[in-house]
């Protein structure tokens, strides 16, 4: 990436698949065999396991859909537990799955002069260690509705995922002074269309078919953090 000349640009990046190589369903499955009891681990995961197929359709028509259909198995889960796992989460799972060349990356845009933005739709607890890690100025994730300390199994508003990222990238922009035009987002996922559209410089990551497809018919860069 070539130096900005721009005060106020950004680099946005999507987390599962482009800078990490594991997504929801391997934080969640964390969760569920830590449950307090063998019992509710053992009803977590058996849940899990009969609603992939389930999960699988549902992403191939929304993400959206698909995050509302699987943030439900949070239902019932303290929060507290789940905060205080975090940590946990990140040192056995997330970090050894950072993909080698992802901190060259962020620290090459940071010397660019970008603000470094995570934009995910993991949520925002499980994150903030990456983000912290990561030394990223900002991240924006989903968030669970809590009721008397346990997850409703809703997500709170607004939705991070698929088409939404644009929007909330838009707003973000607004609220930090952020050149969309002169700023830059990353992603492995055709789904991310719409984030990867929304900036002036917008590369694929890791790419799906779809999206490395769609890459090379509107030239963008194609990385591989592999």
């Amino acid at each position: 990436m070539a130096r900005s000349k721009y005060k106020n640009s950004a680099a946005f990046y999507d987390v599962d698949g482009t800078l990490i190589s594991i997504n929801i369903v391997h934080t969640f499955t964390f969760y569920a065999i830590r449950q307090a009891s063998l019992v509710e681990a053992a009803r977590k995961w058996g849940t899990t396991a009969m609603s992939l197929p389930l999960f699988w359709a549902a992403d191939k028509i929304s993400r959206k859909w698909f995050n509302e259909l699987f943030y439900r198995l949070y239902e019932g889960m303290s929060e507290d537990r789940l905060v205080t796992l975090a940590e946990e989460l990140f040192e056995e799972v997330i970090e050894p799955k950072i993909y080698p060349r992802s901190r060259a990356l962020i620290e090459e845009s940071r010397r660019a002069g970008c603000r470094q933005v995570l934009i995910s739709g993991a949520l925002d607890f499980t994150l903030r260690p990456l983000a912290e890690y990561l030394e990223v100025d900002d991240f924006i994730a989903n968030r669970l509705e809590f009721h008397d300390g346990y997850a409703t199994g809703k997500l709170a508003k607004p939705f991070v995922g698929g088409a939404t990222k644009a929007n909330i990238m838009r707003h973000y922009a607004r609220q930090h002074d952020v050149d969309l035009t002169e700023s830059w987002a990353y992603s492995d996922s055709y789904s991310d269309f719409p984030m990867l559209a929304v900036v002036g410089h917008p590369t694929a990551v890791n790419p799906d078919l779809r999206l490395r497809s769609v890459a090379r018919s509107y030239d963008w860069p194609v990385l591989d953090l592999y």
